[in-house]
C-alpha cells in the first residue's frame, strides 16, 4: 500500500503543484482586477455635489425630477439611510422634522421624504443617477480639456481627438472661472473663458444665463470658481461665445 501510494504521489504531485499553483494566480488576479474596478468606480463617479450650492433652477430640477421617475431612487436611498442604524432604530430629520422609531417606521419616513421633495433635496441625487447612467460629459475650462467617458462617446457620435462643446447633446458640467457681467435683473449672467487669457473678455467664453431668483446666495465680487451643470445651446460665432443652459452651480 506504501508502495503504490509512493507511486501515486511520484506521479501525481508535479500535476498537482501546478493546480495550485495556477489557482492561487487565478485568485490573486481576480482579487487585482476587482481592486482595480472599484478604484476605477470612485475614479469615474466622484461626489459632484461637492461644495455650496450657488445656483438652482428650480422649475427645471423639479421638472427632470418627476419626468425622469427619479421617485423609486429616491425611496431606495432614503430608506437605506433610515436603515443604517447599528441598534436597529431609525433616526432621521426630515427636512426639518424629526423622526425616531423601529424599522417598522421606515414607511413613513419614506413617505415624508417623497412628499416634502424639493430642488435642492433631489439634485444631489439626479446628478447621481445622470453620473451612473454616464450622461454627464464633465469639461475643465482652465485646461480647456473635456474627461474622454462613455457619456461624451455617446453624444458627439464617435473618438475623436478634437472635441466641438457645440455638439454635445447631453448634459455638461463644466468647471471654470466665472464673473458676473453687469446689473442683476430678472437674469444673471456669467461668463468663464477657455484657457486662462490675460483678459478673460477676450477670445471664446462659455455664457451662463441664470435666474436672479434661483441665486442661492450673494454674487461674488470678481472672479470665482464654480462649475456648472446644464445643457448647451447655441455657438455664437460671432462673439466666441458658447450659450448653456444652467440647471445648478456649484461653488
Amino acid at each position: 500500500m506504501g508502495v503504490t501510494s509512493e507511486a501515486w504521489w511520484a506521479v501525481w504531485w508535479p500535476w498537482i503543484l501546478l493546480w495550485t499553483v495556477t489557482g492561487a494566480g487565478l485568485a490573486a488576479l481576480l482579487t487585482v482586477t476587482l481592486l482595480r474596478l472599484v478604484r476605477a468606480r470612485r475614479t469615474v463617479t466622484p461626489d459632484i455635489t461637492d461644495g455650496i450650492c450657488f445656483y438652482l433652477h428650480d422649475k427645471m430640477v423639479m421638472d427632470h425630477y418627476q419626468m425622469r421617475s427619479y421617485t423609486a431612487a429616491l425611496r431606495k436611498e432614503v430608506e437605506q439611510r433610515t436603515s443604517d442604524s447599528k441598534d436597529g432604530t431609525v433616526r432621521a430629520k426630515v427636512f426639518g422634522v424629526g423622526a425616531d422609531g423601529g424599522r417598522k417606521e421606515n414607511t413613513e419616513v419614506v413617505s415624508r421624504y417623497l412628499e416634502v421633495a424639493e430642488p435642492i433635496s433631489v439634485i444631489g441625487l439626479i446628478m447621481k443617477v445622470l453620473e451612473e447612467k454616464r450622461v454627464i460629459v464633465h469639461v475643465d475650462l482652465p485646461s480647456r480639456s473635456v474627461t474622454r467617458s462613455t457619456a461624451l462617446l455617446r453624444t458627439t457620435a464617435g473618438a475623436r481627438d478634437d472635441v466641438r462643446l457645440r455638439d454635445v447633446e447631453g448634459f455638461v458640467l463644466i468647471r471654470g472661472r466665472y464673473r458676473a457681467m453687469g446689473d442683476e435683473g430678472p437674469s444673471t449672467v456669467f461668463l468663464a473663458p477657455y484657457g486662462d487669457p490675460a483678459d478673460p473678455s477676450q477670445g471664446p467664453r462659455v455664457r451662463v444665463t441664470c435666474a436672479t431668483e434661483g441665486l442661492r446666495t450673494q454674487v461674488p465680487q470678481g472672479t470665482f470658481s464654480a462649475r456648472c451643470l446644464g445643457k448647451v445651446q447655441e455657438w455664437n460665432a460671432a462673439e466666441g461665445v458658447l450659450e448653456v443652459q444652467a440647471m445648478a452651480i456649484f461653488r
